[in-house]
């Protein structure tokens, strides 16, 4: 019988198999590339609004707070989008016919809200709370970016799932005292700017964050004092009429501890703000509802 398939035909097979190869690898790649570009992720994107709101305006150069807007942000799983009447606590003062104010004089008057186009929109199976991220001392700027920089505000981050593992895999990179939250510059301890933290009047029932008290001037060589019941009585006090325990206390003084590096600050803040380590992070609940 004679031969079907030339000699040739094994070298085209062998080629075959390694062009299919290649050109499964080349997919995988070139879709791995486009879930994580602007395109998909719109990450950098500056979506069209009713209104071209400025943050670099209002946050740097008025000095407006973000809890003024976004009064939710502190107590609640949305940061909230400020009603019609925020913006016009100051707009019917200044800049009462400016023509770029048009939708929020219209939205007053019909009492219809404006439509914004959300930019940081996870998607509906995702569960996301401010609130509490917030009160563990993640800063805005850690997943905004320096908002008050931005003259049209954008996306910075990706939002993808890795990039939160990776925050969560290791939180003390982004962890700060709750007193820089809002504090679009912090950089982090530093040589140069170091940061002092104490602990104090750990209780049940009290926000963890709350207990700890950084500062980033060096606190008095005496110690910060303040109230506490646990701190030694005064002598002659004992059986005084109408005198109670808190009474017969004297101030203690927080032991402080010099942070220059944010890796030792975020591993303090980690243990004391009672952040959960990744291992105790098993339930996918957790983040998707």
């Amino acid at each position: 019988m004679a031969q079907i398939f030339d000699r040739s035909s094994n070298a085209l097979a062998r080629m075959s198999l390694v062009l299919t190869g290649l050109i499964v690898i080349a997919l995988g790649v070139t879709l791995d590339g486009l879930q994580r570009s602007p395109w998909v992720t719109r990450q950098g994107q500056r979506p069209d609004q009713p209104v071209p709101f400025s943050h670099k305006h209002h946050v740097q150069g008025l000095g407006l707070q973000c809890q003024y807007c976004h009064v939710t942000v502190e107590k609640s799983s949305y940061a909230g989008i400020p009603p019609t009447k925020t913006c016009i606590n100051c707009h019917s003062q200044i800049w009462t016919n400016a023509a770029l104010l048009g939708p929020v004089r219209k939205s007053w008057a019909t009492g219809e809200s404006l439509v914004w186009t959300k930019v940081h929109d996870l998607p509906d199976y995702v569960y996301f709370n401010h609130s509490i991220h917030v009160n563990k001392g993640l800063g805005c700027a850690s997943c905004h970016g320096r908002v008050d920089l931005m003259p049209l505000m954008y996306q910075q981050n990706t939002l993808q799932m890795e990039w939160c593992l990776n925050c969560h895999r290791d939180p003390a990179k982004n962890l700060r005292p709750v007193s820089q939250v809002y504090n679009m510059a912090w950089e982090g301890p530093t040589t140069e700017k170091p940061v002092w933290c104490a602990v104090n009047d750990e209780k049940s029932g009290k926000p963890t964050a709350q207990s700890v008290d950084c500062k980033t001037s060096e606190p008095g060589k005496a110690g910060t004092e303040v109230a506490s019941l646990n701190a030694l009585k005064l002598p002659g006090m004992a059986g005084v009429p109408g005198q109670t325990e808190a009474a017969m206390t004297l101030p203690t003084q927080l032991s402080y501890t010099k942070f220059t590096t944010q890796r030792d600050l975020g591993n303090f803040l980690i243990d004391h703000y009672k952040i959960r380590k990744p291992n105790e992070l098993a339930s996918c609940e957790v983040c998707h509802r």
